[in-house]
């Protein structure tokens, strides 16, 4: 064995040979130090100024029609996550809070073995969906600056926003019961300090600059998304010898940055800048990983209880004299389903000002829908008269569609409109008939006739099928990293929640078709109609439970909390 070299005793000295042996190379590796380290080396002799920070930040304030923004130097960024450190330090996060993260594009090409660390926050959009979704106006836009704050005080903790914001940003704290978010450090910014994350990168990959709103608009409402050169954005290379590789659905579609959200959603103000050329076919490194989204259990029997209440008031209405009991039914249901959905809320108590935000937001929409349908609902119990069904039979439709555009407006692709609207309005229709299935045992006046409610559950649950089974379709996306939200979707079905999927399929034709069918040639009595509407009520629960948690949406590289 090759002697030992004598190593300079400095750290990370000039004078460190090349190693000749495996021991050499761990040792050499342990004295040579990180970007932060040597950062923090400067610091401590007082290399690193105000000045040097103050030069990260721009020499004006925003004039009108400009507004902050961060720009992020992805040929410096070392991934570090120096900066993930010093916001959560400075903002005093929780162990599972993250307002900042660090994540990583790679090319999935052999021929383009290339690896890009990304950092990313709150990009402060010029149309924030977290602002527009909030029920309660939780979230300002500064008229002044442009940053996006949140109101901790307002929160109720309803986490629509989270939903609602393509690129993670908001987190939601269990501890205090709100959502919380970066705020670009503003009080810093405010008498002209960096912000955390900013002064944290050694290698200033970070800095705070000033754009125009209309340009965002303009470039990525107005105009093509392909391609950003220079300074501008992200350029599309060339790849060499093997000639260029196709680019991939999102990369085509987005210049903000590869394999994120379509900027045109929200129109992001954060610049990443590269002077390299760059392939467009560039994934998160975590693209190939299957992961279920978050369960909302409130949230589900919500739907599922809501859905059967108006299911239940419009086969009242479609009587001639229509039946009391299907209204007190009907009242019974939503009123419990919405007790259940404020359990989801992290301040409840707040609840009854969720009205606020009606002019933008389908929560705040869903809210009043619900409350004049259990006002008609409530006086067609005591009156009951054709006037009031109808009135609440109309509302209770329009509920629904409230609820079903809550999810759509989020634009993602497991919750279209097509998927959303045909799944709430079958459940509506299914448990509905199935209900009243039920009470026609012990009332034979109700609106409808037996046979009819049968048809109605069997033609329901069919149509329930049809619309979920259009996501297999989607299973035959060849198994990769390349794979669409949908591809994911449809793979985490037939998957992970298969025997889920399956349960929710067997309860689904035994309560909807086997036993309805059953009844048409047997009486069944009460206990039939009921093991039936049982079936159909747990297979609605598993399905909305699949809703929540099969849902895969474009996310930026890494993703907070990741």
């Amino acid at each position: 064995m090759l002697p030992l070299p004598s190593f300079d005793r400095a750290v990370g000295g000039p004078d460190i040979p090349a190693p000749h042996t495996l021991i050499d190379e761990l040792l050499t590796d342990q004295r040579r130090l990180s970007a932060v380290e040597t950062f923090a080396q400067a610091h401590s002799r007082h290399e690193v100024t105000g000045h040097r920070y103050r030069a990260l930040l721009p020499a004006t304030a925003p004039a009108p029609g400009q507004q902050y923004a961060f720009e992020v130097d992805l040929d410096q960024c070392s991934g570090c996550q120096a900066c993930v450190t010093a916001c959560h330090s400075l903002n005093g996060l929780d162990d599972d809070e993250t307002w900042r993260s660090v994540g990583r594009l790679a090319s999935p090409d052999w021929r383009t073995p290339v690896q890009q660390v990304v950092t990313t926050a709150c990009h402060h959009c010029v149309d924030p969906g977290c602002l527009n979704g909030c029920p309660v106006l939780a979230y300002e836009k500064d008229p002044v600056t442009g940053i996006v704050r949140h109101l901790d005080d307002q929160c109720i903790g309803c986490q629509y926003c989270v939903m609602k914001c393509p690129y993670e940003v908001p987190q939601y704290s269990k501890a205090r019961g709100i959502v919380r978010k970066c705020d670009m450090c503003s009080a810093r910014l405010a008498v002209g300090e960096a912000p955390a994350c900013v002064q944290a990168c050694p290698n200033e990959a970070i800095r705070i600059t000033l754009v125009e709103p209309a340009r965002v608009r303009g470039k990525y409402r107005g105009g093509s998304f392909l391609g950003g050169v220079g300074s501008e954005g992200w350029g599309l290379g060339k790849l060499g010898p093997g000639g260029a590789i196709p680019l991939s659905p999102f990369a085509r579609a987005n210049s903000f940055l590869p394999d994120s959200p379509n900027p045109a959603i929200t129109l992001p103000t954060t610049r990443y800048r590269s002077k390299r050329a760059m392939p467009g076919n560039l994934q998160s490194a975590d693209a190939h990983q299957l992961k279920t989204a978050k369960a909302h259990p409130p949230l589900t029997v919500m739907l599922v209880l809501t859905q059967m209440g108006a299911g239940l008031a419009l086969l009242n209405a479609l009587g001639v004299e229509g039946s009391r009991t299907l209204s007190v039914a009907a009242l019974a249901a939503t009123l419990l389903g919405v007790v259940a959905g404020t359990l989801h809320l992290g301040q409840p108590l707040k609840a009854w000002r969720s009205f606020l935000g009606w002019r933008k937001s389908w929560l705040s929409r869903e809210l009043i829908a619900f409350g004049l349908f259990l006002g008609a609902l409530g006086v067609e119990v005591i009156l009951h008269q054709p006037f009031w069904a109808w009135l609440a039979a109309l509302s209770g439709v329009i509920a629904v569609a409230c609820s079903a555009m809550l999810y759509v407006d989020t634009g993602r692709p497991f919750w279209s409109a097509p998927a959303t609207f045909g799944k709430f309005f079958s459940t509506t229709l299914l448990l509905g008939g199935a209900g009243a299935l039920v009470f026609s045992t012990f009332n034979p006046h109700l609106p409808l006739s037996r046979s009819t409610l049968i048809a109605l559950v069997i033609v329901s649950t069919a149509l329930k099928l049809a619309v979920e089974n259009r996501l297999a379709r989607f299973l035959d996306e060849e198994p990769g990293p390349h794979l669409s939200p949908l591809g994911k979707s449809a793979a985490l079905l037939a998957g992970p929640l298969g025997l889920l999927s399956r349960v929710r399929a067997a309860c689904a034709v035994g309560g909807g078709v086997v036993l309805p069918a059953l009844l048409l040639a047997v009486d069944g009595g009460f206990a039939l109609p009921a093991l039936a509407l049982t079936l159909c009520v747990v297979g609605e629960v598993i399905e909305r439970h699949l809703f929540f948690v099969a849902e895969v949406a474009p996310k930026m590289p890494g993703g907070h909390g990741a």
